[in-house]
């Protein structure tokens, strides 16, 4: 476990935070990003294997692009998606274990 900071957080910073935590609070965007943990794909294949519309999931990714926690490159005619960075992997990996921890 890392140590605490030597210094309280700055507002900037708990702005920041607060910002990508407002953006987590939405299941679809939680649902979104636990298939981009699968593999990277595009707003169809997001929409299909979620039961969304592609007008939703792609208001959604608006949103998680804006936050820096999915990037997108084009591929053809399309978009792939994926999660931005091993940040964002182990964030939602832990997240999802503390979910799941003392389940039985």
């Amino acid at each position: 476990m890392e140590a605490h900071p030597a210094h309280p957080l700055s507002e900037p910073d708990a702005a920041a935070v607060a910002e990508v935590m407002q953006g987590l609070a939405s299941p679809a965007r939680i649902r979104i990003l636990a298939r981009l943990l699968q593999a990277p794909c595009s707003v169809g294949e997001l929409a299909e294997s979620l039961g969304l519309g592609q007008p939703t999931v792609s208001n959604h990714l608006r949103l998680l692009r804006h936050l820096d926690l999915v990037t997108g490159r084009r591929d053809g005619r399309s978009v792939v998606y994926e999660l931005h960075d091993a940040h964002v992997t182990a964030l939602l990996q832990q997240v999802l274990a503390h979910v799941h921890h003392g389940e039985g």
